[in-house]
């Protein structure tokens, strides 16, 4: 206690103390991380560690300093709301430069400036350093910042591959003399590659925090995937979040040409993907519609076998042609429709008491392995997690079933007439993409779209509460095939979510589970996270195009261009319910010239 004082005397006094001798380096720290037998020890565990090379020290720093640390956190630093389609966190700034601040904001912060100094200080960047096997760390590009995760919080799937980085961390600071419990959420959770790039959908191990914890781990290109579970009740998670880098130019370590090295490997993910999205399920993949059926489809007004056929599921005021030319002309203008209420009452009651009756009575599956026919799970989880049901056989997500599907198995079209379920909902639910894949209600489509489907994706899905979600994708920059059709999708979205026929459940959007569609960044915010959509400074994104709550029986009807990310925002373990959907896409051409020919048929023909 007497050198901590002499050192905060160094800090408070006028001549300002920035840099700290290796006593007062090592008075910042635990005794026990200079002893060797236990930098030894810990360099074993990380050798023999699993899913990759990670590690965890209890009790890390001086006591004393850290409740401080925490104190002036609280008091003196201001956290921002920071929302993406990846996250939901309130965030610090960068504390790299706290060196630079003036007496003012520095003297309220003596002892966060000490454990910032702690931690780049060359003493404990040589114990990481060993413990990890990493090779050498920089001292001089520092990267860090506070995180405190409260309820509803959360980081999904992914590597922390960005740039120069080599060893990640994060020192947790929850309350100190209280037991953080695994019921509150909030653990590190690491996740086993199926291949290099490729998580799977189940995390191997995870470390709940405690105070004066810390977790780190070597930043691994395509294998260090890892998340933050969401935290469950109203704590805070304080943590101090940040990465050691590779050795710049003038330290020690520094190799030539080794920085580029690292950067290509965070974009080397992007130039595979290609490859990759061998290991996409379900895949993106519109299955073409034969010109039998689109004759059919493009054939005059809906016959009265076809209307009797829409009659058993649609609502009858989508059935009135005066009803068909106010959609048609809405539809036109604005790209975008809903049309509420689109099942007939008799089909959507018995609809949603089996949804329900499905969600109360039988247990949400939890893991991979407990996910029964005909439900599959979307991989890879750093792109997305949900339940689906495509129309095709089962397989399990490891290497060799995938490759197998892929390469030599037989490629099968969706035939959901073939899928036998106990289930009572599932039943309906294929009833359901039946009648979509129909040829009555893709004529009716083009009637309220003024747009020929060409192609057909038909995906019934279910997110979980606490598990699943999609993040943020386009579509392919080249989406028509050839000159009759329009670079542009056809997206329905069908809403069946039963606890949101009580708007209150989900309208907030603190649950998530809404899909949210939003325009690309330009390249006037090209330093700007282009993912951030809601933060507390920032509430009237004009970036957001359109937000789509989780509704009951509901039509979301919209032409998507190759400039418009959607995403489905992560399930909040807090949810009432799951999010239940059905996932429509068409190519399309339009359908004005055929309508011109009519005219001209009908003034030739007067």
């Amino acid at each position: 206690m007497k050198r901590m004082n002499e050192v905060e005397t160094d800090l408070t006094s006028k001549k300002i103390k920035t840099e700290f001798t290796k006593e007062d380096i090592a008075y910042f720290f635990n005794d026990q991380i200079w002893q060797s037998e236990f930098q030894n020890t810990k360099e074993e565990e990380v050798k023999n560690s699993s899913p990759y090379k990670w590690g965890t020290i209890k009790n890390l720093m001086d006591d004393t300093l850290l409740r401080k640390v925490r104190e002036e956190v609280l008091s003196q630093i201001a956290f921002t709301k920071k929302e993406t389609d990846i996250y939901k966190v309130y965030q610090s700034g960068d504390l790299a430069n706290l060196s630079g601040l003036d007496w003012d904001d520095l003297s309220k912060l003596p002892s966060l400036f000490k454990l910032r100094a702690a931690i780049y200080s060359q003493e404990f960047r040589d114990v990481i350093s060993k413990v990890t096997g990493s090779g050498k760390l920089s001292g001089v590009k520092t990267d860090m910042s506070i995180n405190t995760y409260t309820k509803g919080c959360h980081l999904l799937t992914h590597d922390d591959v960005i740039g120069s980085r080599r060893v990640s961390f994060i020192l947790y600071l929850p309350e100190p003399d209280k037991v953080w419990k695994p019921a509150y959420g909030g653990a590190l959770r690491l996740f086993p590659a199926i291949v290099p790039n490729v998580p799977q959908t189940d995390f191997e191990c995870k470390l709940v925090p405690q105070f004066n914890q810390i977790a780190f781990f070597t930043v691994q290109p395509g294998l260090s995937f890892h998340d933050v579970e969401e935290v469950r009740e109203d704590r805070h998670r304080l943590s101090i979040q940040g990465w050691f880098h590779i050795p710049q130019p003038g330290e020690d370590g520094f190799v030539e040409g080794e920085q580029a090295k690292t950067e290509a490997l965070s974009t080397l993910q992007q130039l595979q993907s290609k490859e990759l999205q061998d290991y996409d399920f379900p895949k993106n993949i519109r299955d073409e519609i034969n010109s039998i059926e689109l004759k059919k489809i493009e054939s005059d007004e809906l016959t009265s076998d076809q209307i009797e056929y829409l009659s058993k599921y649609l609502n009858p005021k989508y059935l009135k042609d005066d009803v068909f030319k106010q959609l048609s002309d809405f539809f036109i203008n604005e790209s975008l429709i809903e049309l509420k209420d689109i099942f007939k009452k008799e089909f959507a009651d018995e609809l949603h008491k089996q949804i329900r009756k499905t969600e109360i009575n039988t247990s949400t599956p939890q893991k991979s392995s407990d996910i029964l026919h005909p439900w599959k799970i979307a991989i890879p989880p750093h792109k997305q997690r949900y339940l689906y049901i495509d129309g095709k056989s089962d397989f399990t997500p490891t290497k060799e079933e995938i490759e197998f599907v892929n390469n030599t198995g037989p490629q099968e079209l969706p035939n959901f007439s073939l899928l036998q379920t106990k289930e009572q909902s599932d039943t309906l639910l294929v009833e359901i993409a039946e009648f979509l894949k129909s040829i009555a209600f893709k004529k009716w489509l083009r009637k309220v779209t003024k747009l020929t489907p060409t192609t057909e994706q038909i995906l019934l899905r279910r997110f979980r509460p606490g598990h699943d979600f999609i993040l943020a994708t386009t579509t392919d920059q080249e989406i028509a095939r050839n000159e009759t059709e329009e670079n542009v999708l056809l997206e329905a979205t069908l809403n069946l979510t039963p606890t949101a026929e009580n708007s209150q459940n989900w309208e907030s959007g603190d649950f998530g589970g809404y899909e949210l569609c939003m325009a690309q960044a330009t390249e006037d915010g090209e330093d700007d996270d282009p993912a951030i959509y809601k933060s507390n400074k920032d509430s009237d994104d004009d970036s957001v195009l359109c937000t789509n709550q989780c509704k009951w029986n509901s039509l979301t009807l919209m032409v998507r261009d190759p400039s418009v990310l959607k995403f489905v925002k992560y399930v909040s373990i807090n949810a009432k319910g799951s999010r239940w959907d059905v996932s429509c896409q068409w190519n399309v051409k339009s359908t004005e010239e055929d309508d011109e020919d009519e005219e001209n048929e009908e003034e030739n023909g007067s």
